[in-house]
Protein backbone atom coordinates (compact mmCIF):
# COMPACT_ATOMS: atom_id res chain seq x y z
CA UNK A 1 0.00 0.00 0.00
CA UNK A 2 1.32 3.47 -0.93
CA UNK A 3 1.16 6.22 1.64
CA UNK A 4 1.04 9.87 0.69
CA UNK A 5 4.37 11.69 0.75
CA UNK A 6 4.91 13.26 4.21
CA UNK A 7 4.82 17.02 4.63
CA UNK A 8 8.42 18.34 4.86
CA UNK A 9 9.23 21.72 6.32
CA UNK A 10 12.77 21.97 4.99
CA UNK A 11 11.77 21.85 1.36
CA UNK A 12 8.38 23.51 1.50
CA UNK A 13 9.48 26.92 0.18
CA UNK A 14 11.79 25.42 -2.41
CA UNK A 15 9.58 22.81 -4.03
CA UNK A 16 5.97 23.96 -3.79
CA UNK A 17 4.41 26.19 -6.33
CA UNK A 18 4.63 29.76 -5.07
CA UNK A 19 1.29 31.11 -3.85
CA UNK A 20 0.19 34.11 -1.84
CA UNK A 21 -2.08 32.69 0.81
CA UNK A 22 -0.86 30.71 3.82
CA UNK A 23 -3.92 28.42 3.72
CA UNK A 24 -3.38 27.58 0.07
CA UNK A 25 0.35 27.17 0.56
CA UNK A 26 -0.07 24.86 3.55
CA UNK A 27 -2.49 22.73 1.59
CA UNK A 28 0.13 21.91 -1.07
CA UNK A 29 2.03 18.69 -0.86
CA UNK A 30 5.80 18.84 -0.79
CA UNK A 31 7.67 17.67 -3.84
CA UNK A 32 10.55 15.25 -3.93
CA UNK A 33 13.26 16.59 -1.62
CA UNK A 34 15.98 15.52 -4.06
CA UNK A 35 16.39 18.34 -6.54
CA UNK A 36 15.88 17.27 -10.12
CA UNK A 37 19.00 17.61 -12.23
CA UNK A 38 18.46 18.99 -15.70
CA UNK A 39 19.31 16.74 -18.61
CA UNK A 40 20.28 17.30 -22.21
CA UNK A 41 16.97 16.72 -23.96
CA UNK A 42 16.61 16.56 -27.74
CA UNK A 43 14.94 19.98 -27.84
CA UNK A 44 17.69 21.58 -25.72
CA UNK A 45 20.48 19.90 -27.73
CA UNK A 46 19.03 20.92 -31.11
CA UNK A 47 18.33 24.49 -29.93
CA UNK A 48 21.97 24.70 -28.86
CA UNK A 49 23.41 23.23 -32.06
CA UNK A 50 21.22 25.22 -34.46
CA UNK A 51 21.79 28.59 -32.76
CA UNK A 52 25.53 27.98 -32.33
CA UNK A 53 26.04 26.75 -35.91
CA UNK A 54 23.81 29.41 -37.44
CA UNK A 55 25.39 32.31 -35.53
CA UNK A 56 28.62 31.54 -33.64
CA UNK A 57 30.11 29.51 -36.49
CA UNK A 58 29.92 32.58 -38.73
CA UNK A 59 31.88 34.67 -36.21
CA UNK A 60 34.82 32.27 -36.36
CA UNK A 61 34.53 31.66 -40.08
CA UNK A 62 34.72 35.36 -40.92
CA UNK A 63 37.67 35.92 -38.57
CA UNK A 64 39.84 33.62 -40.71
CA UNK A 65 38.18 33.60 -44.13
CA UNK A 66 40.35 36.32 -45.72
CA UNK A 67 43.69 35.21 -44.26
CA UNK A 68 44.61 32.47 -46.76
CA UNK A 69 43.32 34.11 -49.95
CA UNK A 70 44.82 37.51 -49.00
CA UNK A 71 47.43 37.56 -51.84
CA UNK A 72 44.92 36.73 -54.60
CA UNK A 73 42.34 39.15 -53.17
CA UNK A 74 44.92 41.93 -53.12
CA UNK A 75 45.73 41.08 -56.72
CA UNK A 76 42.01 41.49 -57.49
CA UNK A 77 42.08 44.92 -55.82
CA UNK A 78 45.06 45.93 -57.95
CA UNK A 79 43.62 44.55 -61.22
CA UNK A 80 40.27 46.27 -60.64
CA UNK A 81 42.01 49.58 -59.94
CA UNK A 82 44.08 49.27 -63.14
CA UNK A 83 40.97 48.55 -65.24
CA UNK A 84 39.30 51.65 -63.84
CA UNK A 85 42.11 54.17 -63.80
CA UNK A 86 44.63 52.67 -66.29
CA UNK A 87 47.40 52.84 -63.70
CA UNK A 88 48.76 50.49 -61.06
CA UNK A 89 47.53 50.90 -57.50
CA UNK A 90 50.20 52.32 -55.18
CA UNK A 91 51.44 50.12 -52.34
CA UNK A 92 50.23 52.58 -49.69
CA UNK A 93 46.71 52.64 -51.14
CA UNK A 94 46.64 48.84 -51.40
CA UNK A 95 47.75 48.54 -47.77
CA UNK A 96 45.06 51.03 -46.72
CA UNK A 97 42.28 49.22 -48.61
CA UNK A 98 43.36 45.83 -47.28
CA UNK A 99 43.58 47.19 -43.73
CA UNK A 100 40.03 48.49 -44.13
CA UNK A 101 38.89 45.08 -45.40
CA UNK A 102 40.30 43.46 -42.25
CA UNK A 103 39.44 46.11 -39.65
CA UNK A 104 35.83 46.73 -40.81
CA UNK A 105 34.94 43.34 -39.34
CA UNK A 106 35.74 44.13 -35.67
CA UNK A 107 34.37 47.66 -36.15
CA UNK A 108 31.08 46.14 -37.33
CA UNK A 109 31.27 43.81 -34.33
CA UNK A 110 31.43 46.82 -32.02
CA UNK A 111 28.33 48.38 -33.60
CA UNK A 112 26.57 45.01 -33.45
CA UNK A 113 27.28 44.86 -29.71
CA UNK A 114 25.62 48.27 -29.27
CA UNK A 115 22.43 46.81 -30.81
CA UNK A 116 22.22 43.86 -28.40
CA UNK A 117 20.15 45.37 -25.56
CA UNK A 118 17.39 47.03 -27.61
CA UNK A 119 16.99 44.02 -29.91
CA UNK A 120 16.90 41.26 -27.26
CA UNK A 121 14.46 43.26 -25.14
CA UNK A 122 12.05 43.88 -28.03
CA UNK A 123 12.47 40.81 -30.23
CA UNK A 124 13.55 38.28 -27.60
CA UNK A 125 16.68 36.13 -27.70
CA UNK A 126 15.51 33.77 -30.43
CA UNK A 127 13.87 36.60 -32.37
CA UNK A 128 17.14 38.57 -32.38
CA UNK A 129 19.07 35.56 -33.71
CA UNK A 130 16.55 35.18 -36.54
CA UNK A 131 16.66 38.89 -37.35
CA UNK A 132 20.47 38.82 -37.23
CA UNK A 133 20.58 36.50 -40.25
CA UNK A 134 19.90 39.54 -42.44
CA UNK A 135 23.39 40.76 -41.52
CA UNK A 136 24.84 37.49 -42.78
CA UNK A 137 22.87 36.63 -45.92
CA UNK A 138 23.06 40.12 -47.47
CA UNK A 139 26.88 40.48 -47.13
CA UNK A 140 27.35 36.85 -48.25
CA UNK A 141 25.64 37.71 -51.55
CA UNK A 142 27.63 40.95 -51.79
CA UNK A 143 31.00 39.27 -51.25
CA UNK A 144 30.15 36.38 -53.54
CA UNK A 145 29.26 38.81 -56.33
CA UNK A 146 32.16 41.25 -55.75
CA UNK A 147 34.42 39.77 -58.44
CA UNK A 148 31.66 39.79 -61.07
CA UNK A 149 30.80 43.37 -60.07
CA UNK A 150 34.53 44.26 -60.17
CA UNK A 151 34.23 46.16 -56.89
CA UNK A 152 36.50 45.88 -53.87
CA UNK A 153 34.33 48.52 -52.15
CA UNK A 154 31.56 45.91 -51.91
CA UNK A 155 33.90 43.62 -49.95
CA UNK A 156 34.80 46.40 -47.47
CA UNK A 157 31.13 47.31 -46.87
CA UNK A 158 30.12 43.64 -46.64
CA UNK A 159 32.85 42.99 -44.05
CA UNK A 160 31.36 45.75 -41.90
CA UNK A 161 27.83 44.30 -42.22
CA UNK A 162 28.92 40.74 -41.43
CA UNK A 163 30.81 42.21 -38.47
CA UNK A 164 27.46 43.48 -37.14
CA UNK A 165 26.22 39.88 -37.40
CA UNK A 166 29.23 38.66 -35.40
CA UNK A 167 28.82 41.39 -32.78
CA UNK A 168 25.21 40.40 -32.19
CA UNK A 169 25.73 36.63 -32.28
CA UNK A 170 28.78 36.69 -29.98
CA UNK A 171 26.55 38.17 -27.25
CA UNK A 172 23.06 36.86 -27.95
CA UNK A 173 23.88 33.15 -28.41
CA UNK A 174 25.54 32.77 -24.94
CA UNK A 175 22.65 34.74 -23.41
CA UNK A 176 20.04 32.56 -25.15
CA UNK A 177 21.71 29.26 -24.22
CA UNK A 178 22.39 30.41 -20.65
CA UNK A 179 18.68 31.07 -20.19
CA UNK A 180 17.59 27.80 -21.82
CA UNK A 181 19.98 25.61 -19.80
CA UNK A 182 19.42 24.04 -16.38
CA UNK A 183 22.03 25.28 -13.93
CA UNK A 184 23.96 21.96 -13.88
CA UNK A 185 24.51 22.20 -17.68
CA UNK A 186 24.82 25.98 -18.04
CA UNK A 187 28.63 25.99 -18.13
CA UNK A 188 28.96 23.17 -20.68
CA UNK A 189 26.30 24.57 -23.03
CA UNK A 190 27.71 28.08 -22.53
CA UNK A 191 31.01 26.93 -24.06
CA UNK A 192 29.32 25.49 -27.16
CA UNK A 193 29.22 28.92 -28.92
CA UNK A 194 32.99 29.23 -28.46
CA UNK A 195 33.38 25.68 -29.76
CA UNK A 196 31.54 26.62 -32.95
CA UNK A 197 33.66 29.77 -33.27
CA UNK A 198 36.78 27.57 -33.28
CA UNK A 199 35.11 25.16 -35.75
CA UNK A 200 34.34 28.17 -37.95
CA UNK A 201 37.98 29.28 -37.84
CA UNK A 202 39.15 25.74 -38.67
CA UNK A 203 36.65 25.46 -41.54
CA UNK A 204 37.91 28.72 -43.05
CA UNK A 205 41.52 27.51 -42.69
CA UNK A 206 40.71 24.21 -44.42
CA UNK A 207 38.74 25.83 -47.25
CA UNK A 208 41.54 28.40 -47.59
CA UNK A 209 44.08 25.76 -48.63
CA UNK A 210 45.25 26.75 -52.10
CA UNK A 211 44.10 23.51 -53.70
CA UNK A 212 40.55 23.98 -52.37
CA UNK A 213 39.20 27.58 -52.41
CA UNK A 214 42.17 29.73 -51.38
CA UNK A 215 42.96 30.60 -55.00
CA UNK A 216 42.03 33.18 -57.63
CA UNK A 217 39.00 31.18 -58.80
CA UNK A 218 37.61 30.09 -55.42
CA UNK A 219 37.85 33.07 -53.06
CA UNK A 220 34.48 34.70 -53.97
CA UNK A 221 32.69 31.41 -53.26
CA UNK A 222 34.67 31.03 -50.03
CA UNK A 223 33.53 34.47 -48.82
CA UNK A 224 29.93 33.82 -49.89
CA UNK A 225 29.60 30.50 -48.02
CA UNK A 226 29.00 32.40 -44.76
CA UNK A 227 25.34 32.75 -45.77
CA UNK A 228 24.63 28.99 -45.65
CA UNK A 229 24.61 28.61 -41.82
CA UNK A 230 22.35 31.68 -41.64
CA UNK A 231 19.85 30.11 -44.05
CA UNK A 232 19.82 26.87 -42.04
CA UNK A 233 19.19 28.77 -38.79
CA UNK A 234 16.46 30.85 -40.45
CA UNK A 235 14.66 27.69 -41.54
CA UNK A 236 15.03 25.59 -38.36
CA UNK A 237 15.25 27.84 -35.29
CA UNK A 238 11.58 29.03 -35.45
CA UNK A 239 10.52 25.50 -34.42
CA UNK A 240 12.38 25.76 -31.08
CA UNK A 241 11.47 27.62 -27.87
CA UNK A 242 12.16 31.21 -26.95
CA UNK A 243 13.92 31.76 -23.61
CA UNK A 244 11.43 30.89 -20.81
CA UNK A 245 12.99 33.60 -18.61
CA UNK A 246 12.37 36.20 -21.29
CA UNK A 247 8.78 35.03 -21.74
CA UNK A 248 7.99 35.05 -18.00
CA UNK A 249 10.03 37.91 -16.56
CA UNK A 250 10.05 40.38 -19.45
CA UNK A 251 6.85 39.50 -21.35
CA UNK A 252 4.79 38.28 -18.38
CA UNK A 253 3.49 35.29 -20.37
CA UNK A 254 3.51 32.49 -17.79
CA UNK A 255 1.69 30.00 -19.99
CA UNK A 256 4.21 30.18 -22.85
CA UNK A 257 7.13 30.22 -20.43
CA UNK A 258 5.92 27.05 -18.73
CA UNK A 259 5.27 25.31 -22.05
CA UNK A 260 8.75 26.21 -23.31
CA UNK A 261 10.33 24.99 -20.07
CA UNK A 262 8.47 21.69 -20.27
CA UNK A 263 9.72 21.14 -23.83
CA UNK A 264 13.29 21.97 -22.83
CA UNK A 265 13.36 19.82 -19.69
CA UNK A 266 11.42 16.84 -21.07
CA UNK A 267 9.04 16.61 -18.09
CA UNK A 268 5.82 18.33 -17.00
CA UNK A 269 6.79 19.19 -13.42
CA UNK A 270 8.71 22.46 -13.81
CA UNK A 271 7.10 24.24 -10.83
CA UNK A 272 10.35 24.55 -8.85
CA UNK A 273 12.13 26.26 -11.76
CA UNK A 274 9.13 28.48 -12.45
CA UNK A 275 9.19 29.46 -8.78
CA UNK A 276 12.87 30.38 -9.02
CA UNK A 277 12.13 32.58 -12.05
CA UNK A 278 9.22 34.27 -10.27
CA UNK A 279 11.48 34.91 -7.31
CA UNK A 280 14.08 36.52 -9.56
CA UNK A 281 11.31 38.62 -11.10
CA UNK A 282 10.11 39.80 -7.68
CA UNK A 283 13.59 40.53 -6.39
CA UNK A 284 14.33 42.96 -9.20
CA UNK A 285 10.95 44.56 -9.82
CA UNK A 286 12.00 47.66 -7.93
CA UNK A 287 15.00 48.07 -10.25
CA UNK A 288 13.06 47.65 -13.50
CA UNK A 289 14.83 46.82 -16.74
CA UNK A 290 18.28 48.38 -16.64
CA UNK A 291 19.75 50.43 -19.45
CA UNK A 292 23.52 50.64 -19.91
CA UNK A 293 23.64 53.98 -18.08
CA UNK A 294 21.56 52.76 -15.14
CA UNK A 295 23.68 49.57 -15.07
CA UNK A 296 26.84 51.67 -14.70
CA UNK A 297 25.25 53.51 -11.77
CA UNK A 298 23.88 50.38 -10.05
CA UNK A 299 25.88 49.78 -6.88
CA UNK A 300 24.65 46.20 -6.47
CA UNK A 301 26.19 45.29 -9.86
CA UNK A 302 29.40 47.30 -9.65
CA UNK A 303 31.90 44.46 -9.20
CA UNK A 304 30.09 42.17 -11.62
CA UNK A 305 30.44 44.86 -14.30
CA UNK A 306 34.11 45.53 -13.48
CA UNK A 307 34.77 41.78 -13.62
CA UNK A 308 33.15 41.44 -17.04
CA UNK A 309 35.21 44.35 -18.39
CA UNK A 310 38.44 42.90 -16.96
CA UNK A 311 37.78 39.41 -18.34
CA UNK A 312 36.86 40.61 -21.84
CA UNK A 313 39.83 42.97 -22.01
CA UNK A 314 42.09 40.19 -20.74
CA UNK A 315 40.65 37.79 -23.31
CA UNK A 316 41.38 40.04 -26.30
CA UNK A 317 44.48 41.92 -25.07
CA UNK A 318 46.23 38.71 -23.98
CA UNK A 319 47.77 38.35 -27.44
CA UNK A 320 45.63 35.62 -29.01
CA UNK A 321 45.26 37.53 -32.30
CA UNK A 322 48.96 38.43 -32.27
CA UNK A 323 49.88 34.76 -31.77
CA UNK A 324 47.90 33.82 -34.88
CA UNK A 325 49.41 36.77 -36.72
CA UNK A 326 52.94 35.65 -35.81
CA UNK A 327 52.32 31.93 -36.33
CA UNK A 328 53.13 31.73 -40.05
CA UNK A 329 56.50 33.46 -39.65
CA UNK A 330 57.33 31.24 -36.66
CA UNK A 331 56.54 28.10 -38.65
CA UNK A 332 58.58 29.36 -41.63
CA UNK A 333 61.59 30.16 -39.42
CA UNK A 334 61.41 26.65 -37.97
CA UNK A 335 62.07 25.27 -41.43
CA UNK A 336 58.51 24.42 -42.42
CA UNK A 337 58.18 24.54 -46.20
CA UNK A 338 56.28 27.60 -47.43
CA UNK A 339 53.61 25.44 -49.07
CA UNK A 340 53.22 23.38 -45.88
CA UNK A 341 52.75 26.35 -43.52
CA UNK A 342 49.03 26.41 -44.37
CA UNK A 343 48.69 22.78 -43.21
CA UNK A 344 50.49 23.50 -39.93
CA UNK A 345 48.15 26.46 -39.41
CA UNK A 346 45.19 24.12 -39.93
CA UNK A 347 46.75 21.80 -37.34
CA UNK A 348 46.89 24.67 -34.84
CA UNK A 349 43.22 25.38 -35.54
CA UNK A 350 42.43 21.70 -34.92
CA UNK A 351 44.21 21.86 -31.53
CA UNK A 352 42.04 24.87 -30.69
CA UNK A 353 38.87 22.91 -31.49
CA UNK A 354 39.97 19.81 -29.53
CA UNK A 355 40.79 21.82 -26.39
CA UNK A 356 37.51 23.73 -26.57
CA UNK A 357 35.69 20.38 -26.76
CA UNK A 358 37.64 19.33 -23.65
CA UNK A 359 36.51 22.52 -21.89
CA UNK A 360 32.85 21.61 -22.59
CA UNK A 361 33.28 18.36 -20.66
CA UNK A 362 35.36 19.63 -17.74
CA UNK A 363 33.78 23.03 -16.99
CA UNK A 364 31.05 21.60 -14.71
CA UNK A 365 33.59 19.56 -12.72
CA UNK A 366 36.49 21.97 -12.53
CA UNK A 367 34.45 25.16 -12.39
CA UNK A 368 34.73 28.45 -14.28
CA UNK A 369 37.21 30.15 -11.97
CA UNK A 370 39.80 27.37 -12.11
CA UNK A 371 39.71 27.25 -15.91
CA UNK A 372 40.22 31.02 -16.09
CA UNK A 373 43.16 30.87 -13.67
CA UNK A 374 44.83 27.91 -15.37
CA UNK A 375 44.17 29.32 -18.86
CA UNK A 376 45.60 32.78 -18.18
CA UNK A 377 48.51 31.19 -16.31
CA UNK A 378 49.40 28.98 -19.29
CA UNK A 379 49.10 31.96 -21.69
CA UNK A 380 51.34 34.10 -19.47
CA UNK A 381 54.05 31.42 -19.29
CA UNK A 382 53.80 30.72 -23.03
CA UNK A 383 54.24 34.43 -23.88
CA UNK A 384 57.35 34.67 -21.68
CA UNK A 385 58.88 31.52 -23.19
CA UNK A 386 57.95 32.65 -26.71
CA UNK A 387 59.76 35.96 -26.12
CA UNK A 388 62.91 34.09 -25.07
CA UNK A 389 62.63 31.62 -27.96
CA UNK A 390 62.14 34.35 -30.58
CA UNK A 391 65.08 36.32 -29.18
CA UNK A 392 67.40 33.29 -29.45
CA UNK A 393 65.96 31.94 -32.68
CA UNK A 394 68.89 33.10 -34.84
CA UNK A 395 71.63 31.89 -32.50
CA UNK A 396 70.29 28.52 -31.27
CA UNK A 397 69.46 25.97 -33.97
CA UNK A 398 66.68 24.14 -32.10
CA UNK A 399 64.99 27.25 -30.69
CA UNK A 400 62.47 27.62 -33.58
CA UNK A 401 60.92 24.32 -32.49
CA UNK A 402 60.51 25.74 -28.99
CA UNK A 403 58.69 28.70 -30.60
CA UNK A 404 56.26 26.31 -32.31
CA UNK A 405 55.61 24.52 -29.02
CA UNK A 406 54.98 27.87 -27.31
CA UNK A 407 52.36 28.77 -29.93
CA UNK A 408 50.59 25.42 -29.48
CA UNK A 409 50.74 25.65 -25.65
CA UNK A 410 49.37 29.19 -25.80
CA UNK A 411 46.47 28.06 -28.01
CA UNK A 412 45.71 25.23 -25.57
CA UNK A 413 45.71 27.62 -22.59
CA UNK A 414 43.48 30.16 -24.28
CA UNK A 415 41.04 27.51 -25.54
CA UNK A 416 40.30 26.04 -22.09
CA UNK A 417 39.69 29.29 -20.21
CA UNK A 418 40.10 32.84 -21.58
CA UNK A 419 38.26 32.14 -24.86
CA UNK A 420 35.07 30.35 -23.70
CA UNK A 421 34.56 31.24 -20.02
CA UNK A 422 33.96 35.07 -19.98
CA UNK A 423 30.61 34.76 -21.82
CA UNK A 424 29.51 31.92 -19.53
CA UNK A 425 30.31 33.97 -16.43
CA UNK A 426 28.67 37.10 -17.87
CA UNK A 427 25.41 35.17 -18.21
CA UNK A 428 25.65 33.93 -14.63
CA UNK A 429 26.68 37.19 -12.95
CA UNK A 430 23.62 39.20 -14.00
CA UNK A 431 19.92 38.72 -13.45
CA UNK A 432 17.29 39.12 -16.16
CA UNK A 433 16.78 42.89 -15.90
CA UNK A 434 20.50 43.63 -16.27
CA UNK A 435 21.69 40.82 -18.53
CA UNK A 436 21.05 42.45 -21.91
CA UNK A 437 22.78 45.70 -20.88
CA UNK A 438 25.68 43.71 -19.37
CA UNK A 439 26.20 41.81 -22.64
CA UNK A 440 26.08 45.11 -24.50
CA UNK A 441 28.93 46.42 -22.32
CA UNK A 442 30.96 43.18 -22.46
CA UNK A 443 30.50 42.89 -26.22
CA UNK A 444 31.59 46.50 -26.78
CA UNK A 445 34.72 45.95 -24.67
CA UNK A 446 35.42 42.67 -26.49
CA UNK A 447 35.23 44.17 -29.98
CA UNK A 448 37.00 47.44 -29.12
CA UNK A 449 39.85 45.43 -27.59
CA UNK A 450 39.91 43.19 -30.68
CA UNK A 451 40.04 46.26 -32.94
CA UNK A 452 42.78 47.84 -30.79
CA UNK A 453 45.04 44.77 -31.01
CA UNK A 454 44.63 44.62 -34.78
CA UNK A 455 45.46 48.31 -35.05
CA UNK A 456 48.31 48.53 -32.54
CA UNK A 457 50.12 45.18 -32.80
CA UNK A 458 51.84 45.81 -36.18
CA UNK A 459 53.42 48.94 -34.67
CA UNK A 460 54.32 47.09 -31.46
CA UNK A 461 55.90 44.30 -33.47
CA UNK A 462 57.90 46.79 -35.53
CA UNK A 463 59.11 48.69 -32.46
CA UNK A 464 59.55 45.91 -29.89
CA UNK A 465 59.95 42.82 -32.06
CA UNK A 466 59.63 39.60 -30.04
CA UNK A 467 59.54 41.62 -26.80
CA UNK A 468 55.98 42.70 -27.65
CA UNK A 469 54.85 39.38 -26.15
CA UNK A 470 56.09 40.55 -22.74
CA UNK A 471 53.27 43.13 -22.85
CA UNK A 472 50.79 40.31 -23.42
CA UNK A 473 52.36 38.26 -20.61
CA UNK A 474 51.84 41.18 -18.19
CA UNK A 475 48.19 41.54 -19.27
CA UNK A 476 47.63 37.78 -18.74
CA UNK A 477 49.22 38.02 -15.27
CA UNK A 478 47.13 41.06 -14.24
CA UNK A 479 43.93 39.35 -15.40
CA UNK A 480 44.89 36.17 -13.53
CA UNK A 481 45.45 38.16 -10.29
CA UNK A 482 42.11 39.94 -10.72
CA UNK A 483 40.23 36.66 -11.24
CA UNK A 484 42.00 35.14 -8.20
CA UNK A 485 41.05 38.06 -5.93
CA UNK A 486 37.60 39.07 -7.15
CA UNK A 487 35.78 36.50 -9.31
CA UNK A 488 33.92 33.78 -7.34
CA UNK A 489 33.04 30.30 -8.53
CA UNK A 490 29.59 30.35 -10.15
CA UNK A 491 29.07 26.72 -11.20
CA UNK A 492 25.72 25.18 -10.29
CA UNK A 493 24.54 28.43 -8.69
CA UNK A 494 21.24 30.12 -9.47
CA UNK A 495 21.44 33.67 -10.80
CA UNK A 496 20.20 34.96 -7.43
CA UNK A 497 22.82 33.02 -5.51
CA UNK A 498 25.54 34.58 -7.66
CA UNK A 499 24.07 38.04 -6.95
CA UNK A 500 24.24 37.33 -3.22
CA UNK A 501 27.88 36.21 -3.54
CA UNK A 502 28.74 39.64 -4.94
CA UNK A 503 26.52 41.44 -2.41
CA UNK A 504 29.21 41.64 0.27
CA UNK A 505 31.84 43.05 -2.08
CA UNK A 506 29.33 45.58 -3.44
CA UNK A 507 28.34 46.41 0.17
CA UNK A 508 24.67 45.87 -0.53
CA UNK A 509 22.11 43.34 0.66
CA UNK A 510 20.33 41.39 -2.08
CA UNK A 511 16.70 41.00 -1.05
CA UNK A 512 14.53 38.21 -2.32
CA UNK A 513 11.02 39.29 -3.00
CA UNK A 514 9.74 41.31 -0.06
CA UNK A 515 12.28 40.12 2.49
CA UNK A 516 15.95 39.35 2.86
CA UNK A 517 15.62 35.65 3.55
CA UNK A 518 18.78 33.78 2.52
CA UNK A 519 18.71 31.78 -0.67
CA UNK A 520 19.34 28.51 1.09
CA UNK A 521 16.30 26.82 2.55
CA UNK A 522 15.19 27.98 5.94
CA UNK A 523 14.77 25.38 8.64
CA UNK A 524 11.57 26.99 9.80
CA UNK A 525 8.46 28.06 7.97
CA UNK A 526 8.29 31.86 8.14
CA UNK A 527 5.68 33.25 10.45
CA UNK A 528 4.28 35.48 7.74
CA UNK A 529 4.34 33.78 4.35
CA UNK A 530 2.84 36.89 2.75
CA UNK A 531 6.09 38.75 3.36
CA UNK A 532 8.55 36.06 2.34
CA UNK A 533 9.42 34.72 -1.08
CA UNK A 534 11.95 31.90 -1.09
CA UNK A 535 12.58 28.75 -3.03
Amino acid sequence: MKFPQPFCLDHFWKAVKMTRGPNKAMAEKCKDPAEKKGRLTTVLALSTLISAFGSSFQYGYNVAVINSPAPVMQQFYNTTYMERYKTEMGQNLLTLLWSLSVSMYPLGGFFGSLMVAPLVNHLGRKGTLLFNNIFSIVPAVMMGASEVAKSYEIIIVARFIVGICAGLSSNVVPMYLGELSPKNLRGALGIVPQLFITVGILSAQVLGIRNILGNSAGWPLMLGLTGIPALIELLLLPFFPESPRYMLIQKGDEKKAKKALQRLRGWDDVDAEMTEMRLEDQSERAEGRLTVFSLLAQRSLRWQLISVVFMNMGQQLSGVNAIYYYADSIYSSAGVNENDVQFVTVGTGAVNVVMTVAAVFIVEKSGRRLLLLVGFGICCAACVLLTIALSLQESVSWMPYVSIMCVIIYVIGHAIGPSPIPNVVTTEMFRQSARSAAFMVSGSVHWLSNFTVGLVFPFMERGLGPYSFIVFAVICLLTLVYVWVVVPETKKKTFLEVSQMFGKRNKVEIKLGDSDLPLKDSKEIPEDPEKVTAF
